[in-house]
Parts: C-alpha cells; sequence; structure tokens
C-alpha cells in the first residue's frame, strides 16, 4: 500500500474477525513504533504484545474505554518511563503519538486494523504485564483483522475548512 493511500484510509477499528496475528507481523508492527521519532532520540518506550486470550480480556478490564481490547487479536502496551515532570510527560506523550501511528499505519498496510484503549487502573496493568516501578502504562493498542471493511470514505472535515494560509 502507498503511504498517502495508507493515510488516507486509515480508520480506528474495533470489531475483529476471530483470527490470529502471524508473529512476524506483530514483531514488525512493534518495529514500526519503535523507529517513530522521538524528542533528543531518548526513545522512552518498551512494549509488552499479548495475544493470550485471558491476558487480553483482563486488559479489556482495565477501564470504560478498553471494552474492545478483550475482542482484539493482540493488545500491544505501550510502556514509558513516568517523568519527573510536567514537561517531560509531555514530551513523552508527543513522543507516544508518532510511535503509536507508525504502528496503526504499519498495522493496516498488512490488513491489520487497531485501535487505542486508555486502562484506568495503572496497578493491575504492572501486576498483569510485569513492568517496572518507574515505569506506566497509558496506552494499549488493541490490534486485529477488521470484522467488516471500514468506510473508504471518513468523516473528516474537508480541507477547505481547517486549512488557513498565513493568518487564520
Amino acid at each position: 500500500m502507498e503511504t498517502w493511500e495508507a493515510i488516507r484510509t486509515l480508520r480506528a477499528v474495533r470489531r475483529y474477525q476471530d483470527r490470529p496475528i502471524p508473529a512476524d507481523d506483530l514483531e514488525l508492527i512493534v518495529d514500526a513504533g519503535r523507529r517513530a521519532p522521538s524528542s533528543m532520540n531518548l526513545q522512552r518506550w518498551a512494549f509488552v504484545v499479548s495475544t493470550d486470550r485471558a491476558t487480553l480480556g483482563v486488559l479489556g478490564s482495565l477501564g470504560p474505554y478498553t471494552r474492545h481490547v478483550r475482542r482484539a487479536a493482540a493488545a500491544i502496551a505501550l510502556l514509558t518511563p513516568e517523568g519527573r515532570d510536567e514537561e517531560e510527560r509531555g514530551s513523552i506523550a508527543f513522543d507516544l503519538g508518532q510511535c503509536m501511528q507508525n504502528m496503526l499505519l504499519a498495522a493496516w498496510d498488512r490488513g491489520i486494523g487497531g485501535s487505542h484503549a486508555c486502562p484506568a487502573d495503572p496497578y493491575l496493568a504492572r501486576e498483569l504485564l510485569g513492568y517496572p516501578e518507574g515505569w506506566r502504562c497509558d496506552y494499549l493498542l488493541a490490534l486485529g483483522y477488521p470484522a467488516r471493511r471500514p468506510s473508504r470514505e471518513g468523516r473528516r472535515k474537508p480541507l477547505a475548512e481547517v486549512l488557513h494560509r498565513e493568518r487564520w
């Protein structure tokens, strides 16, 4: 798939086929995230990939915005250091956005859809995934083959409505 086609057609996917994702594809998706730009090239992230149905079930119960993880073929926990202050936490969050977008585009290129989820219970997430103190999991990326073909035309505002030249 060409880059522009992937960007133009990418959609959040929260309903999945009951079909596993090959390990090689999951590794490629994580590698795409690892290759994202990061502030001062600090690469403040680590990833835990889960494909176990029981683990996905628990991850899908960590908050009101995680339910779709239960039906996913895989979930990637994006882990980061906790950050010393608001500025550092903001920088880390910006880096994670780029990381997740890379992962979503790499997945979409392989016919795999996804959507982020925000676990509301960080203590249970740590207990379940085993990451060390000083790290946090603010985002999960649920992945799977779309249950239905997403619309090629998303509900985006027209370019003319959001584009301003030189001044508003």
